[in-house]
């Protein structure tokens, strides 16, 4: 029978940069009330050190909407996430809106379009 290997003796895991960024990227699509259809998913980019993962999240949006709540409801969804799948304290969430999408102007070209 094999010898039992204390705790601190067993090794380390390490999660990748990039496994963390698509934890935080699926967490900002859970957290955005409405996705624009033609705009791209939410991305995100990580930085770890020392168990702590500072993420920038750039994403699009419908408009109008409460954009300060919507850049919120991300960074605090993304931060819980973060924590309870990979364990990491989240110092930095930094929300980035790359775009706006009216849903006026997409209903105004739909409407043209026969």
């Amino acid at each position: 029978m094999a010898a039992q290997v204390a705790p601190g003796e067993r090794g380390a895991t390490r999660i990748a940069d990039r496994v963390v960024a698509k934890i935080a990227a699926q967490a900002a699509r859970e957290a955005v009330d409405a996705v624009p259809p033609d705009g791209p998913p939410p991305r995100a980019t990580v930085s770890v050190r020392h168990e702590a993962a500072r993420i920038r999240v750039s994403l699009e949006l419908d408009y109008p909407c409460d954009i300060g709540g919507q850049c919120g409801a991300v960074r605090r969804h993304v931060a819980e996430r973060v924590k309870a799948l990979a364990g990491m304290d989240v110092p930095e969430v930094a929300v980035q809106v790359e775009r706006l999408h009216s849903a006026q102007v997409r209903a105004a070209a739909q409407g043209r379009i026969r």
